[in-house]
């Protein structure tokens, strides 16, 4: 019997035990439509209270406008909590001049192309992000990264790290180095759909051997 597998075009990916869908959790990039923003497939975010379809880039992401410099990739199979925001470039001031109120953005001829900061933010794949973290400017996050409850992320995440706090530190690695560089190899998020369901038993019971093997 083939084993259950997401439909990544669905809208609402989850359905409850009464056969109603989760209103709450959406899979992003079939409710984002946003020139700055790059989702893959089976990335999903949860909110207790979920603006409108149209309103989850504003939530995630609020200053990250259209008419941005930088830009916010989030890679595939990412799971994004209620109260996670990502704070874009865009939001940054000047700190260089002796001061940083945004005279600019005051008169719409001098605000094109004023932009103090263009740094992208980066998120790898399978990334699980806790509840009401916050995602710094130019922060670069690797894959299979845990960011716990409430951490503030900024500059750069290994692969694999479990990072906590404010400012967010690594207070472990989650596999050890052999197995790491496995599975930065096998970059299973970028299987086939078919064989990332059959890979499912291995992945939930952290086999990196049985994955191996499935490569």
């Amino acid at each position: 019997m083939p084993v259950p597998f997401p439909d990544a075009r669905a809208v609402h990916p989850i359905t409850l035990p009464d056969g109603s869908v989760h209103a709450g959790t959406v899979f992003l990039n079939t409710v984002i439509d946003h020139p700055r923003m790059e989702i893959g497939d089976y990335t999903y975010a949860s909110d207790f209270d979920p603006p409108p379809p149209d309103g989850w880039a504003a939530r995630l992401a609020p200053y990250l406008f259209d008419f941005a410099e930088e830009r916010l990739v989030i890679g595939r199979f990412c799971q994004i909590a209620h109260g996670v925001r990502f704070i874009g470039a865009a939001a940054n001031h000047a700190t260089r001049a002796l001061t940083s109120f945004p005279f600019q953005v005051f008169a719409p001829e001098q605000m094109h192309g004023y932009a103090p900061d263009r740094r992208d933010t980066v998120v790898g794949n399978d990334v699980w992000l806790g509840y009401g973290a916050l995602v710094a400017p130019g922060a670069r996050i690797g894959n299979g990264v845990f960011v716990g409850a409430g951490a503030v992320v900024r500059g750069e995440v290994p692969d694999y790290a479990v990072v906590t706090g404010n400012p967010a530190r690594v207070v472990r690695m989650r596999f050890a180095d052999d197995e790491l560089a496995t599975l930065g190899r096998l970059a299973w998020w970028d299987w086939p759909v078919e064989r990332i369901a059959r890979a499912r038993p291995a992945l939930e019971a952290g086999d990196v051997a049985a994955l191996a093997a499935l490569a």
